[in-house]
């Protein structure tokens, strides 16, 4: 019996060294509640991330958009403003993302400068917006940057998802069944966590 103990001592230690070691979500104290992450004693790091998504939009309505013939006005425009705004409002919106410190430029990307671009302090933000004609549908990409102690994979994700409401909310008068789909992160640097780029589908 003696032996039997000692084995299963033997055993167990393993396995809550590897119960230690695995991932754990960080937005949940030991009580298993929500909690906000204490990020006061983080090295402040550049950051940037990147998100995309897709708005299904059909023939009729799709064709609309791409004449600029949407009663409420120029579809791409105003969702691109409503991406920015979006992702400056962030931590309003998602209860435990910390707010950005806004102090000092970094100066816009040169590969995105085509983008709709806003920067204030170390926060900047790109939305774009393209029409896919085969998928009859929009494609949307967003990327955040800044300094800070936190990262900003929310605030492109937010940046896109706001941008792909604002597009149902002006096309679905003609299109109620336009569907909003593939929301990911795309990219993510700095930080802990380091380097995240997803694969691309094959």
């Amino acid at each position: 019996m003696g032996g039997t103990a000692a084995g299963g001592c033997a055993e167990g230690a393993p396995a809550r060294a590897a119960a230690a070691a695995a991932p754990s979500l960080t937005h949940v104290d030991g009580s298993g509640r929500a909690a906000m992450v204490d990020v006061g004693g983080k090295d402040s790091t550049a950051r940037e991330a990147r998100a995309s998504c897709r708005v299904l939009l059909g023939p009729e309505a799709f064709a609309l958009v791409q004449s600029n013939s949407i009663k409420k006005g120029d579809v791409l425009t105003v969702a691109q403003l409503a991406g920015v705004m979006g992702a400056k409002h962030t931590a309003l919106l998602i209860p435990l993302c910390h707010s950005l410190l806004l102090s000092k430029s970094l100066g816009p990307p040169a590969l995105l400068r085509p983008m709709m671009y806003y920067e204030i302090g170390e926060f900047c933000v790109d939305v774009s917006l393209q029409l896919d004609p085969p998928s009859h549908a929009v494609r949307i990409c967003s990327m955040a940057r800044t300094v800070g102690q936190t990262g900003v994979e929310m605030e492109a994700l937010t940046a896109a998802a706001v941008a792909a409401l604002t597009v149902y909310d002006m096309c679905k008068a003609v299109a109620k069944d336009a569907c909003i789909t593939d929301l990911r992160l795309d990219f993510k640097s700095g930080g802990k966590s380091g380097t995240y780029a997803r694969e691309a589908p094959p």
